[in-house]
C-alpha cells in the first residue's frame, strides 16, 4: 500500500509495535488487579446477598456512569439484542450463581478462563477462522485441566458451580464474537444499553427464583455493598476505560496475554482470606488450564500479526 510515513497501515503497525511505555504498562496492572480483586469480592458479595441481586445492583451502579452513551445510532438490532442477552443477565446470572453456589475462589477463577479458548473455537465455526495445531492443543489442555481439577476431593463439591462458569465463559465468547460481526458497536454504548436491560431483568430474576431477598439485603454487613460498588463502578467502568484505551493504542494481542495473570491474583485472594485450600490436584489442574489458554492466546495472537503483516506488504 501507497502513503505517507507514518500515516498509511505501515506507520500505524509501526506505532503500534513499538515497545510499550510505563503508562501502559501501568494501565495493564491496574486492570489485572481491578479484575483480580473484583473476582474476590463477587465472592465475598454472593455469601451476603442472592447471586442474581448482586448481578442486578452491579449493573444499577454502572448504569448511573453509561447512561448517557445510551443515545442512537445502534447497531443492527438483532445483533445488539443477542450481545445484550449473552453479555448481561446470562453471563452475569451464570456467574453469579456459580460464586454463589462454590466453596472455593480458585477453581472458578481458573474455569472462567476457558473464554479465551471459547473464543477461538466460536470464531473458526462463525468467521472461518484457522484453527492452528497449537491452538487445538492448548484448548484441549486446558479442558483437561479443568476436568482434572473437579476430580480433587476439596474441589468436586464445586462441580456444579465450575459447570455454570464454564458456560458462562461459552456465552461470553459467543458474545465476543457476535461484536466483532457488528459494525458500529461502540464499546461503552453495548456496554450501556447492557446494563439498562440487565439491572431490571435480573432483580426481577432474583425476586422470582431466589429466596429472602429482602431480608438479605436489609442485614448485609457493609463489606458487600463495597463489593458490588467495586464490580460496578471500578470494575466495570474504571476497568473497560483502561481497556478501551489500551486496545485503541495497541494491538488486543499485545496487551491480552497480560491479563492471564488475573487468576493469580485472585486465587492469592482466595487462598489468604476466602479460606482456599491449595492441594496439588488443584494446582496441577489450575497449571494445565492457564498452559492451554495461554497457548491458545498466544497462537491467535502471533497468526493476527502475520496478518497484520500480510495486509501491509
Amino acid at each position: 500500500m501507497t502513503g505517507l510515513a507514518g500515516s498509511g497501515p505501515s506507520g500505524a503497525m509501526s506505532g503500534k509495535s513499538s515497545p510499550l511505555s510505563v503508562l501502559e504498562y501501568l494501565a495493564i496492572f491496574a486492570i489485572i488487579m481491578t479484575w483480580g480483586i473484583n473476582n474476590a469480592a463477587a465472592k465475598v458479595a454472593t455469601a451476603y446477598l442472592p447471586p442474581m441481586t448482586v448481578g442486578g445492583l452491579r449493573f444499577l451502579a454502572a448504569l448511573v456512569f453509561l447512561f448517557p452513551f445510551i443515545r442512537p445510532p445502534f447497531p443492527e438490532p438483532k445483533k445488539l439484542a443477542a450481545i445484550v442477552l449473552l453479555t448481561g443477565p446470562i453471563h452475569f446470572g451464570l456467574v453469579y450463581v456459580g460464586f454463589g453456589m462454590g466453596q472455593s475462589l480458585s477453581p472458578l477463577v481458573v474455569a472462567s478462563q476457558l473464554w479465551i479458548p471459547f473464543t477461538a473455537l466460536v470464531a473458526w465455526k462463525l468467521l472461518g477462522e484457522t484453527m492452528r495445531l497449537p491452538a487445538v492443543l492448548g484448548l484441549i489442555v486446558a479442558f483437561v485441566g479443568v476436568a482434572w481439577m473437579t476430580l480433587d476431593p476439596h474441589t468436586s463439591g464445586d462441580l456444579p458451580a465450575i459447570v455454570l462458569i464454564v458456560l458462562a465463559s461459552a456465552c461470553w465468547a459467543v458474545a465476543t464474537i457476535l461484536v466483532r460481526m457488528t459494525p458500529g458497536a461502540k464499546p461503552l454504548k453495548v456496554q450501556a444499553v447492557t446494563a439498562l436491560f440487565a439491572a431490571p431483568s435480573l432483580l426481577a430474576m432474583s425476586f422470582a427464583f431466589e429466596t429472602q431477598v429482602v431480608e438479605r439485603v436489609m442485614t448485609a454487613p457493609p463489606i458487600a455493598w463495597a463489593c458490588v460498588i467495586f464490580a460496578g463502578v471500578v470494575s466495570t467502568i474504571g476497568a473497560s476505560a483502561l481497556l478501551f484505551w489500551l486496545v485503541q493504542r495497541r494491538e488486543a494481542g499485545r496487551v491480552t496475554p497480560y491479563f492471564l495473570l488475573t487468576p493469580l491474583v485472585s486465587c492469592t485472594l482466595g487462598v489468604a482470606f476466602l479460606g482456599d485450600k491449595l492441594t496439588p490436584q488443584l494446582l496441577i489442574g489450575g497449571a494445565a488450564t492457564m498452559v492451554g489458554v495461554a497457548l491458545v492466546a498466544m497462537t491467535e495472537k502471533r497468526a493476527r500479526a502475520e496478518e497484520a503483516l500480510a495486509e501491509t506488504a
